[in-house]
């Protein structure tokens, strides 16, 4: 059984990547993704966390199983409506550059 601050260190260094290519990246198609993984860093520390607290006897270790599923349905609704505006938006200016979209008018 791997310790509980292995997967919460692998978590950070998640979180860290998903920020650094957040605020690097020019691709907006990029910055989703990154965005998707610092979501999925963060499940990772709620899905640690509810095991931890599960192996200790607290009756409600399934709370943060049910919150992951909460936040990959968030995740998913974000990345439609997000496509969805990134298509509208290339359709017009041929480019996903985020500086160039500096004004969203379309």
């Amino acid at each position: 059984m791997v310790p509980t601050p292995y997967y919460i260190a692998l978590s950070a260094l998640l979180l860290t990547i998903g920020s650094v290519g957040v605020l690097t990246r020019r691709s907006a198609i990029m910055v989703f993704l990154s965005v998707e993984l610092m979501l999925n860093a963060a499940n990772l520390a709620i899905v640690a966390f509810a095991r931890q607290w599960s192996a200790r006897g607290v009756e409600s270790a399934l709370s943060g199983q049910a919150a992951v599923f909460i936040i990959l349905a968030i995740a998913a609704a974000e990345v439609a409506v997000g496509l969805g505006i990134l298509v509208a938006i290339f359709r017009n200016r041929v480019s996903t550059d985020v500086d160039e979209l500096s004004e969203v008018r379309l």
